[in-house]
This record gives C-alpha cells, sequence and structure tokens, in this order.
C-alpha cells in the first residue's frame, strides 16, 4: 500500500476517534458517534458493563447525538440548556407530525428520562477524564426523582404455587423446577442465572458463586430444595438434553445449547400464567420475595446486601419497608401496653390475628420444608429457597 493510501485511512481509526483528521469535521454526526462508541468501549473494557446495560446507554447516547445534530450543536460543546432541554422534550408527548409523517410519541415514564439523565452525565464525565471537555455541562443537570415505588412481592403461599409449577420427571420439567428454586432460593436476578457455569454451585457445600453487574462475583447460599432440585436435573435432566454436546453454562435449552435471557423469561412466565399470577410478577419478582421474606425471617440487612450484591446499603434498605409484618410482630409482642388479649382458645395472636409467624401453624412448610422461620432463617440449607 502506498504512503498516501495509508495517510487517508489514518484518521478514521475507531481507537482514535477523538483526534480525527479533516475527513471527520468537528461537530458532525460522524464524530459524535465515534464519541459515543469510544466510551462504550471504555465501559465494556475498563468497568465490565453487562451488554444490557451497554445497548441502554448506546439507545440513551444516540438519541442525544441526533437531538443535538437537528439543532446544530456539537456534542462537545452542548451546554446544560441543551441537555435540559433534550430530557425535557422526552418527559413531555409529541403529536404526530403530519408533514414528516412521523407518528405521535407518548411521554416517556420518569424512571426512563431519569435513566437517561443517569447516562448523560457518566458520559460527559468520560470526555472531562479524557480532557475532551473543558466543563461538565451535566454537574448542575437534575432531574425530579420520581417516589421509590417499591417493588411487587409474592406472598410464600404464591411462592409455594409458583414452585409447584413444573410437574413430572421430563428433562425441561427438571430444569424449569431448578431453575424457580434456585432463583428463589439465591435471590439471582435472570442474567445471572442464564450466566451460571456448572462449576459455580457446589452442591456438597451448598453454596453458589454469581456473576452480578460489573462483574461482580459473590458467593450466596443455597437451601435444601434447590438443592435437591439441581440434584435431579443435573443427573436426570441436562444429561438428556445435552446428549454428546460440550456445554459449560448449567442451563440449557432444549436442544441442548445456551439458554437465552428471553428464552429463560419466557420460561418463567409461562409457570406464572399456570400459577394464575400472569401480570402479578416478573422474574424479578423471585428476587424481591426472597430479599423480603429473608427480612421477615430476621436476616441482617448486612447480610442481605451482600447475598444481592448490592453496592450501597440503601439500595437494599428499600426491602425493610415490605416486612413490616414482623415489625408489628416485636411491637405487639414487647411493649407492655400494646400486647394484644389472647383468644379464646389461649393462643396469643399475632399482628394479623392469626397464629404468630414464629409459630408452626399457619405458615407453609412448617414441618421443617421450604419456609420455616427457623433461627437461620427461611432460606438456610436446613431450610430452602
Amino acid at each position: 500500500m502506498s504512503g498516501k493510501g495509508s495517510a487517508a485511512a489514518a484518521p478514521v481509526r475507531a481507537e482514535s476517534p477523538v483526534r480525527a483528521g479533516p475527513l471527520v469535521r468537528a461537530g458532525s454526526p460522524v464524530r459524535a458517534r465515534s464519541l459515543v462508541l469510544d466510551f462504550l468501549a471504555h465501559m465494556e473494557l475498563e468497568r465490565g458493563a453487562s451488554r444490557h446495560t451497554l445497548a441502554a446507554y448506546r439507545t440513551d447516547l444516540l438519541a442525544l447525538v441526533e437531538f443535538l445534530a437537528a439543532r446544530e450543536v456539537d456534542l462537545l460543546h452542548a451546554a446544560h440548556g441543551d441537555l435540559a432541554g433534550f430530557l425535557s422534550m422526552l418527559a413531555e408527548p409529541a403529536p404526530a407530525g403530519p408533514e414528516s409523517g412521523e407518528p405521535a410519541r407518548p411521554a416517556l415514564a420518569p424512571s426512563t428520562v431519569q435513566r437517561k439523565a443517569a447516562s448523560i452525565r457518566s458520559f460527559y464525565k468520560h470526555l472531562r477524564r479524557e480532557e475532551l471537555i473543558d466543563h461538565d455541562p451535566t454537574a448542575d443537570l437534575r432531574w425530579q426523582r420520581r417516589a421509590r415505588r417499591l417493588p411487587d412481592v409474592l406472598s410464600r403461599e404464591q411462592v409455594l404455587k409458583l414452585l409447584a409449577q413444573p410437574r413430572g420427571t421430563e428433562p425441561l420439567a427438571l430444569r424449569d423446577r431448578a431453575v424457580l428454586e434456585l432463583m428463589y432460593a439465591c435471590g439471582l436476578r435472570i442474567s445471572e442465572t442464564v450466566a451460571l457455569e456448572l462449576g459455580d454451585v457446589d452442591l456438597q457445600e451448598g453454596m453458589l458463586r454469581a456473576r452480578g453487574k460489573g462483574g461482580k462475583e459473590r458467593i450466596v447460599p443455597v437451601g435444601r430444595h434447590a438443592v435437591a432440585a439441581l440434584r435431579a436435573y443435573e443427573s436426570r435432566g441436562r444429561p438428556a438434553l445435552v446428549g454428546q454436546t460440550l456445554q459449560g453454562r448449567l442451563f440449557v435449552n432444549s436442544r441442548g445449547g445456551t439458554i437465552s435471557r428471553q428464552g429463560l423469561y419466557k420460561v418463567i412466565m409461562r409457570h406464572a400464567a399456570a400459577a394464575g399470577l400472569a401480570g402479578r410478577m416478573s422474574p424479578h419478582t423471585l428476587r424481591h420475595s426472597f430479599a423480603t421474606h429473608l427480612l421477615a425471617g430476621g436476616c441482617d440487612l448486612r447480610a442481605l446486601q451482600e447475598m444481592l450484591g448490592h453496592a450501597d446499603l440503601a439500595t437494599t434498605q428499600i426491602y425493610t419497608h415490605l416486612s413490616t409484618d414482623r415489625l408489628k410482630d416485636a411491637y405487639f409482642s414487647a411493649h407492655p401496653r400494646a400486647r394484644r388479649a389472647r383468644p379464646a382458645g389461649g393462643r396469643r395472636s399475632g399482628s394479623d390475628g392469626g397464629p404468630r409467624s414464629g409459630s408452626d401453624g399457619g405458615r407453609p412448610g412448617s414441618d421443617g420444608g421450604r419456609l420455616t422461620g427457623s433461627a437461620d432463617g427461611p432460606h438456610s440449607r436446613r431450610a430452602s429457597g
């Protein structure tokens, strides 16, 4: 190749999008997209962001690039007002364009706008660190936070009904039972469940290694019902699905290949519908239920934070709002002016007028099974997930 050809190709290399030569002029959408791609590479290689996080960043930032390009604003010279205008546009519905033919666009949910604002802040902090801008226009960028919505949680009875849905001894039924038991036993995200390798689960010790957001690893105990379901799947279900194929992933699809996140989502929602829980849960609801039931059983908040893999304790504290039954029991049993009268049968009643949560009456699994509130908590190895 001639020297001239080499010189012409150099300015558009992906690894140096910022210092592009005259072929990529300053302020052009091409350069702006190169900056976005450079940021995504940084998030993936240096911060360990998942592909779902990267996809969200890409969508958010390319929408910003289009918004600024339509107003002839350079991405590197965007001011606070430009970025605030972008977020305000997203928060308002847009009517259909009679001339352009664009359909009407509804206003985005406050949580979605908040996420896009976070994407923009991360992007401009990266540009500032790389010394591509002198001032971070997002330093004073604030967006009204919505009131934090409490997560949806299943009752213990609903969890038992869901876990009972995969019936029979067919390989896929054994797999589905193991998936549901494990996700509830360990509070796993669906992406963490899909990514599990065979070596991540120690059935002898009843422990599991999960890889969470940003590639962070954590160790979580596995309850005995989940261990039993996994043993059945690994001995009779998985070998029939995998056959002679070399497969490292724990959970596989019907052809023995790696099950996708979308595929596992459909599996879980099919069983949710069979349990009468359609529209009332998602796969993440099992994680919320795991956390809430552990707190209700007396689990320490710091220990729960470690099991969930939360970097910030404040994220874990949302579940304390869902554990009021235990607080009511403690109050009515301890406060001298608040103790409830004994019912006719002579048994102390709990906060709901029924048997106290620590007794064997009225509690699923009170025979030492899945949801017993032992001193080790409802998800101990003597109890199940």
